[in-house]
């Protein structure tokens, strides 16, 4: 563990920082995952993944989950539209304890971010939000003019000051060629093996649903048991009311009791009592 001091001046400790991250490039390979709320957070710190990312507004949760993760918070596209509204919100989740803020804006933003000392993590590939501009959700850098370009937009991100890029569907073997040519710290998501960081989200990981990506793996799943604990929940509830309807709950040992001796001096009150 690294002894820091977070961005609200606040002594901390962190496996990874972003010092540790750089000096990683080309030795040893790193692993993130998402995490959006305490357990999915500590769920990742406990299984000793390096890092994580997951909705700024978030961080609070995911920091309590994870107190020493290498964390990243990113920035939803429509939430803040201006650069008074990125500022403020990246340094919002910084004093909340991110180490680093992801944003799929353009380069003027990365710059804007940098300028301030902020680590920033890109987007480039296929940004799923901006996929009209692709012609829907597909691999981007498939023909050799394409991943020309690519590459270009990579060097472009390394000017404007971002230390890492999250790099989604570009084709294994551009990754790996794009990942030996930039200083940029990539985080492959469907883009092959040879990235700096294999990323992918948790609930692919996990298997919490049934359809997921083509990059993606199910190692867990949890949609089986999410669908066990609706039919347990379910039954639990038609078997609540069954036994209201029969009056077999609650029983006596489920109510409040009272003492006989106290149940006849109450009921020897209510009798003195006034009947209008």
């Amino acid at each position: 563990m690294k002894s820091i001091y977070t961005w609200d001046a606040q002594p901390a400790k962190r496996n990874l920082t972003a010092a540790d991250i750089l000096a990683a490039k080309g030795q040893r390979k790193l692993v993130q995952t998402t995490a959006n709320n305490e357990e999915e957070a500590a769920s990742a710190a406990d299984a000793g993944l390096d890092m994580i990312m997951g909705n700024a507004h978030n961080t609070e949760a995911i920091r309590k989950g994870a107190p020493h993760l290498f964390f990243t918070a990113a920035l939803g596209l429509p939430d803040f539209p201006t650069e008074s509204d990125i500022l403020k919100a990246a340094f919002a989740a910084l004093k909340a304890g991110a180490d680093s803020i992801y944003t799929a804006r353009g380069p003027n933003i990365v710059e804007l971010l940098a300028r301030e000392d902020i680590p920033v993590m890109g987007h480039l590939g296929l940004v799923p939000r901006k996929s009209t501009w692709r012609g829907g959700l597909r691999a981007v850098g498939k023909t050799a003019d394409e991943a020309l370009a690519l590459y270009q937009d990579f060097k472009r991100l390394e000017t404007a000051g971002a230390f890492s890029v999250e790099a989604e569907i570009i084709p294994a073997l551009v990754m790996k060629e794009i990942t030996q040519r930039t200083s940029l710290i990539t985080c492959s998501l469907g883009s092959g093996p040879d990235g700096d960081v294999i990323y992918l989200f948790q609930d692919d990981i996990c298997g919490k649903e049934t359809s997921r990506p083509r990059h993606a793996r199910a190692f867990g799943n949890l949609y089986k048991l999410n669908q066990q604990i609706k039919a347990e929940r379910r039954k639990a509830l038609r078997a609540f009311k069954d036994a209201t309807i029969s009056q077999s709950y609650p029983s006596d040992k489920e109510s409040a009791q009272i003492e006989a001796s106290e149940w006849e001096q109450f009921l020897e009150g209510l009798d003195r009592l006034p009947t209008t």
